[in-house]
Order: C-alpha cells, then structure tokens, then sequence
C-alpha cells in the first residue's frame, strides 16, 4: 500500500521535530554518510558529507533529488535499487559492503545500513540510512597480534579457497571467537574482508591501463570459479560490472 499525502506530511513533521535537531551532529562526522528519503526515495535530509561526496557545496542542492539523479551511472542505479527494496519489500539493508566512487577521490569502502520508516499503521512512508566508512583497525586489541595475522593471510591468499577453519588453525582460536574478534577489531566479518581483499585486487587489475587478462582471468585470479559469480558479487558490492568499471577507467 502506497502512503497517502497526509502520512507523507506527517514523516515531515516527524522529521522537523525529531531529525534535523540532530543534523548539525551527524555533519560532525565526515566518515558518516547520514540521509532520510520519502516515499519515492527522494532526499529529505542529508548531513554535509554526503553533500561533498556527490560533488555539491549546500545541501539545498541535494534535497528532492533522487540517488539515480544524485550519483554517476551505474553507481546511482545500483543506490536506487537499495532504496526500492526497502521502500517496497520493507526489506533491512544491514552492514552491506560497497566501494563507493566520490567525486575526485580515490574509491572508498564503506558499510551501509538503511531502514523504513513507517507510519502509525504500519505503511512504509519513507527510508533512513547511513553508510560509515571502515574504520581504522584498534592496534590496542588484546589478540590484535593474531587476527592480524589472519587478515594477513587473506590478503596474501585471495585468490584461494579460505575457510574458517584456516584462519582459526592460523589464530588458535575458535571460529566464533575470530568472527566476534575481526569485527570488533575491523569492523568486518571475516568473509566480508576476503571479499574486500578479492574485489580490491579485481579493482586494480581491471583499472590497469596495461591490461591484466581477460574478465574471465581476473575472476579466476582472484579466487572466485566462475565468471558469473565474479560479476555478480562485483556489481553488488561495487555497483557496476567488471566490464563497464574497466571500460570507466579507459576513458
């Protein structure tokens, strides 16, 4: 069921009274993306970071616009798809890896977290969501010294089959301790930093003006078996194809 004008007025009521006071705090924190949306997915708040990741300087340039209007191509269609499966299905989007493209500056990785907003009966009037760029990793850790040595190894293996048998044989600890170890040290799960390593060297070889294979060589390169698989989890993650990030860079 679509909300009618009067749920849309009353989110924006909602939204003046309980939203914008905390604006000025979220445009404290310039590795915080932080964005409310109507209906239709269209920005109704936004803090300043977001504004100078998609190139802007006020944020009156940004309010109304939708992400397809807002971000570049592929990368805008790919945000927008988020926001109907949340605007539409009800559907969580919870800690999503993303390499996100700002403007000028090299890609970025980033979790993103979007929820609906929805009205007193229960009918979806609107979205909220934040994207955090991956923290630095906290050195102070007590067992720093041996997850590290397991993102080390991922980083040196990618293009291998990793499971988390290997990495707790590496650690000496149990499975459920190196999961709940790398995300409070990472701020990732151990599959989302194999991702990252795995889709970190695609990005390069495809961007290598010199050439590095073929999309199918890459692929296998960087440990996924198929080309398909590879290009599924590329446009997921990176909100492109393989094919057409090479061909961006290209230009």
């Amino acid at each position: 069921m679509h909300p009618d004008p009067e749920a849309t007025r009353q989110l924006l009521s909602l939204h003046i009274d309980n939203v914008f006071f905390a604006e000025p705090l979220f445009d404290a924190l310039p590795d915080v993306v932080f964005f409310v949306k109507d209906a239709q997915g269209r920005y109704l708040v936004v803090n300043q970071t977001l504004v100078r990741r998609c190139g802007l300087k006020q944020k009156a340039a940004l309010l109304g616009r939708t992400a397809a209007q807002a971000f570049p191509g592929a990368l805008g269609s790919r945000y927008q798809e988020q926001d109907r499966q949340v605007l539409l299905e009800g559907r969580e989007i919870r800690d999503q890896l993303e390499l996100h493209l700002y403007p000028d500056r090299d890609p970025g990785w980033c979790l993103t977290h979007k929820v609906a907003l929805r009205d007193k009966a229960g009918n979806i009037v609107g979205l909220a969501g934040i994207s955090r760029d991956l923290a630095m990793p906290d050195h102070a850790h007590p067992v720093y010294g041996r997850i590290a040595a397991a993102a080390h190894f991922i980083h040196a293996h990618y293009g291998q089959a990793i499971g988390l048998a290997d990495l707790a044989r590496i650690t000496g600890l149990s499975t459920a301790q190196i999961e709940r170890y790398f995300h409070r040290i990472f701020s990732l799960t151990p599959r989302q930093m194999i991702i990252k390593a795995r889709l970190d060297a695609a990005s390069k070889m495809l961007a290598d003006a010199s050439g590095a294979g073929s999309v199918t060589e890459i692929a296998l390169a960087c440990g996924y078996q198929d080309h398909s698989a590879f290009t599924r989890q590329f446009k997921a993650t990176v909100g492109m194809t393989p094919s057409a990030y090479r061909a961006m860079h290209k230009e």
